[in-house]
């Protein structure tokens, strides 16, 4: 297993996921929405859509009540994660079939759309690349993709991430510990320039990338999926 996913296996440490996550994420709510507005130009009518890295339920929760004529498969390979996201979402536990595993577990489609949010930056460019293009081959022609996580900027990396662990402190925190935080990430994270998150798209055979989302060290993208 990918060691940057076994914080996620423990229940305890992901209890307070949902509560944390939005003081993590800048805009997340937001992010959220433009996820769904962004899918919907697409599908604004039923539509069955994948969620990869679906653990904690919160976009799903999102999605769910702004768009009641959609359903939604998630995949999470953390058991503790994914009950999370069946108790955040219960209330539309019959539009939500959620199933552990990578996306490499979920079927074979074909989706209307997909997400995968705050999740890629954990996987390494091939991790990456082979993620990317089940996504792909599991979605209709034409269909949306959103995608949302750590990025490196150009420029000073750190100096971003920095900011984003400053924006993550509860009480505030000093310089030195968000630096600290900072190259912690760097070391821990694969993370990979916009412009290679770009290439990467179009090499698993998604068209039209274009950059949605900017807070601090994170980047949103959506594309759409091209002919297989």
């Amino acid at each position: 297993m990918n060691d940057n996913l076994t914080p996620f296996m423990n229940p305890a440490a992901v209890a307070s996921y949902g509560e944390e996550t939005p003081k993590k994420v800048p805009g997340l709510a937001d992010l959220h929405r433009m996820t769904a507005l962004l899918l919907a130009e697409r599908e604004p009518g039923p539509a069955h859509m994948l969620v990869v890295g679906a653990g904690g339920g919160l976009e799903l929760k999102f999605m769910a009540q702004a768009r009641p004529n959609w359903r939604f498969t998630g995949v999470d390979p953390s058991p503790a994660m994914l009950d999370l996201a069946r108790q955040t979402t219960s209330p539309f536990a019959d539009r939500i079939a959620l199933l552990a595993g990578t996306v490499d577990q979920a079927p074979s489609g074909p989706f209307n759309g997909a997400t995968c949010l705050l999740t890629l930056h954990f996987l390494d460019r091939n991790e990456r690349l082979h993620t990317l293009k089940e996504i792909h081959r599991r979605l209709k022609p034409g269909s949306v993709l959103v995608i949302a996580h750590h990025t490196s900027p150009s420029g000073d990396p750190e100096r971003w991430l920095a900011r984003s662990a400053a924006f993550a402190s509860h009480s505030g925190t000093d310089r030195e510990t968000a630096e600290t935080a900072a190259k912690a990430m760097a070391d821990r994270l694969p993370l990979l320039s916009p412009a290679a998150e770009e290439e990467l798209l179009r090499e698993a055979n998604f068209v039209e990338p274009a950059l949605f989302y900017a807070a601090f060290s994170f980047r949103g993208w959506v594309a759409i999926a091209g002919q297989s």
